[in-house]
């Protein structure tokens, strides 16, 4: 197969070249983003979540202004371990997936000089950490005296969990065990290390997709705070728990209001923060699939219009010994080419919409490895799409080809 008489029959028609090309490169910056897209909103939707969601239930109140931390505690907590099959029960200020209690920036100075970014600080009392099943990875369980009292927004000196994801962006390669980090006034030890921990808004939070897990567990004393709460129950009862306990809880404390649209089964609450990233994705993927039809119409449009222009120099060409398999190949090369010439183009537009994504969305850079699956994908596209009208070309007969003149 020669290249020049193609590039030569290509550069008498450049402007319809052109415009292949660049629809080529379009769908190429598009999809490849897109793709992207498309991995990071469903891999965020099945992040480790560091809690048995099956198992576990959250109770939300609002509206109970002068109420005592104890007092309603004790009443909140004590209807819910009442019911069969509760087994456990205690106070948090925030849980994954639902409102968020308390983000605060770090630093890893007194001085605070260097930055260690935006954390969720999760306060929970020794019940919450029981219900919630929570033990280090690395290090150890809190002991009785490390559940202390909040002096503003967290205990002013405290040792906490820290998810490994923080403790890889903070101290990377160094056991994190001892560290020592501080917000504003407030100074805390890494105690222990929890696998996953993630916070209530991944993907949404300041930090982005990165600090999905930049969780911080502080341990706090059953008095210290109120409204919020989670229980564990058998996974096949929860259901019917989470029904028994909201009725009981309302009855308990009949000067508050409960928060319905908070106090659900956790996997419910995952199912309802993810919904908006589903629906994105199959948006994202119906941009694709029309991406993939508009560009494949263009290169079959544009095919059939040259293999008409062309008639009589494919029966020329058949009359002087082509083969049908010839003239196949040569609109096959000559759709290779232009693909190629679109997708290197398409490649550095992708690349320039990742920066401009980077910088706007916070999302991350676009993976080198999804410009050649997109390469590919539009080569074969081009292929088929390119298949029908050379096909019909191969099958012009030479004495037909030559009468059309």
């Amino acid at each position: 197969m020669h290249i020049r008489p193609i590039l030569s029959a290509l550069g008498r028609h450049r402007i319809a070249t052109m415009l292949i090309v660049l629809e080529i490169a379009l769908a190429c910056a598009v999809l490849c983003n897109a793709f992207f897209l498309v991995s990071t909103r469903l891999g965020l939707t099945r992040i480790d979540s560091g809690m048995d969601e099956h198992s576990l239930g959250t109770i939300t109140l609002s509206g109970c202004d002068g109420c005592n931390h104890a007092d309603l505690n004790a009443r909140v907590l004590g209807a819910p371990r009442a019911i069969p099959g509760v087994r456990a029960a205690g106070t948090v200020n925030a849980l994954p997936f639902g409102p968020p209690a308390a983000y605060a920036g770090i630093h890893l100075d007194r001085e605070g000089e260097h930055f260690g970014g935006v954390l969720h600080f999760y306060l929970f009392d020794s019940a919450a950490i029981e219900a919630l099943d929570l033990h280090p990875a690395q290090g150890n369980d809190f002991a009785a005296g490390d559940f202390q009292p909040i002096d503003s927004f967290v205990p002013n000196d405290a040792s906490v969990w820290i998810t490994r994801s923080l403790a890889e962006h903070l101290w990377p390669g160094e056991n994190p065990l001892g560290k020592e980090f501080w917000s504003g006034d407030a100074h805390f030890r890494v105690a222990g290390v929890l696998e996953h921990f993630a916070v209530p808004a991944p993907g949404r939070s300041e930090e982005g997709v990165a600090g999905a897990q930049w969780s911080v567990i502080v341990p706090v004393r059953s008095d210290a705070q109120s409204g919020s709460y989670v229980l564990r129950a058998d996974p096949l009862d929860l259901p019917r728990t989470m029904q028994a306990a909201r009725e009981v809880v309302a009855r308990a404390v009949p000067e508050s209001v409960l928060d319905q649209a908070q106090s659900l089964p956790l996997s419910g609450l995952r199912e309802r923060y993810f919904r908006s990233d589903r629906a994105m994705a199959w948006m994202l993927v119906a941009v694709i699939a029309a991406m993939l039809l508009v560009t494949a119409l263009g290169i079959v449009g544009l095919a059939s219009f040259w293999v008409a222009q062309r008639t009589k120099q494919i029966g020329i060409r058949r009359a002087l010994g082509a083969t049908r398999g010839d003239i196949l190949r040569h609109f096959q090369a000559e759709n290779f080419l232009l693909a190629t010439a679109g997708i290197v183009l398409g490649m550095l537009l992708a690349y320039a919409g990742s920066l401009l994504l980077m910088r706007h969305s916070e999302l991350a850079r676009l993976p080198l490895a999804y410009l050649p699956a997109g390469a590919v994908l539009l080569w074969a596209l081009g292929q088929l799409a390119v298949l029908g009208p050379a096909l019909r070309a191969a099958a012009i007969a030479p004495v037909v080809a030559t009468r059309s003149a």
